[in-house]
């Protein structure tokens, strides 16, 4: 088959975007007129407006329900966001429907919002839970040997017939985006340095590491004549103050500064990215840069960095590793990890 116009359903989160990101480039790639939209939260919109395989986004507000801070009234307020975006998007999608949807968030939601396009022929995951799979036409199997979120994401290209390239690969990032880039590291006194990109913050509590271990890594890194810059978002300021009170070298803080176009053209940038499974580390590995990766309660293996030289960092002898439980007790697995770890893992890969 050959569609003229294919709709990706993959609202959230970061880093299941950027897993997708080599999808789209693959379908535009092998069929250059065809119009590629994507449904996506709108947090994360400006991040595919840059790239030139997404001829349209259709931006949704729908707030989650997974976040630690999400109390009960967060179903309601998720479900009427949930009525409200399939009326609209309805309406758009009937005015300008699509002959083909790849649902790759395989979620009951997602299944609705495909289905708000008028015909066309639907793909989603074989092992997809929450009813997903009745709202498909097609299939996608998932053999066993198949672990990695990104090696998945492409299954849909082999059972489109398409190939997949090393091109398939990059992050696209404005002119505009690279130069407010450079701009924040001129004024932070970072111009020519060797930048290190370091997120501390993630959405699991159980994937975070000591503060304070953060802010020894940063000053030994700091000697060694690396610029360190903490990236984040807004919400994430009070976490790195927390770390900055307890550093002696200078610190550089881009969280809240930047726009997520912004500060993934910083990430790719940066001569080495040093964080936790999140989002950033997987806009670190699309865009080529080395990762030092410290992982805890999620599996290495299945949303580790792709296709990019990495070190995986963790307390290998614990025997509760990739429990992935969002909230823990005793955090062993994170507070197995060293500063001296993660220290020989950077300097290793900057070398």
């Amino acid at each position: 088959m050959k569609p003229r116009s294919i709709l990706i359903v993959k609202p959230s989160s970061l880093g299941d975007i950027v897993h997708t990101l080599p999808l789209a480039h693959a379908l535009k790639r092998c069929w250059p007129d065809c119009r590629i939209g994507w449904i996506v939260q709108q947090a994360f919109a400006p991040l595919l407006a840059a790239d030139e395989s997404i001829d349209r986004i259709y931006p949704i507000r729908i707030p989650s329900t997974s976040e630690p801070q999400a109390g009960r009234s967060a179903w309601l307020a998720a479900f009427s966001a949930t009525l409200k975006t399939l009326r609209g998007l309805r309406r758009q999608l009937q005015a300008e429907p699509y002959d083909l949807i790849l649902d790759l968030h395989a979620s009951l939601r997602s299944g609705l919002l495909g289905r708000c396009n008028p015909g066309g022929l639907r793909l989603g995951f074989a092992d997809a839970k929450e009813l997903n799979t009745l709202f498909q036409q097609q299939l996608v199997a998932v053999p066993a040997d198949v672990r990695h979120a990104q090696d998945k994401n492409l299954l849909f290209c082999q059972q489109l017939g398409l190939s997949v390239t090393a091109a398939d690969f990059h992050l696209r990032c404005g002119a505009a985006d690279r130069e407010a880039a450079q701009v924040f590291l001129r004024e932070a006194g970072a111009a020519g340095k060797r930048v290190v990109h370091a997120n501390p913050a993630a959405r699991w509590q159980t994937k975070f590491w000591p503060q304070e271990r953060w802010a020894e890594l940063a000053d030994r890194l700091h000697g060694q004549g690396l610029a360190v810059v903490f990236g984040g978002s807004g919400q994430d300021l009070a976490y790195l103050d927390g770390i900055v009170r307890l550093m002696r070298s200078p610190a550089l803080i881009a969280a809240g500064r930047l726009s997520l176009p912004q500060a993934a053209a910083l990430i790719a940038q940066s001569a080495l990215h040093i964080g936790l499974d999140s989002g950033p580390m997987h806009i670190a590995a699309l865009a080529g840069v080395p990762v030092a990766a410290l992982f805890g309660p999620t599996h290495p293996e299945r949303v580790g960095p792709y296709g990019v030289q990495h070190r995986i960092i963790r307390a290998e002898s614990l025997p509760c590793l990739e429990c992935r439980k969002r909230s823990c007790s005793h955090l062993s697995c994170m507070k197995g990890i060293t500063v001296q770890m993660v220290e020989e893992a950077a300097l290793a890969l900057l070398t």
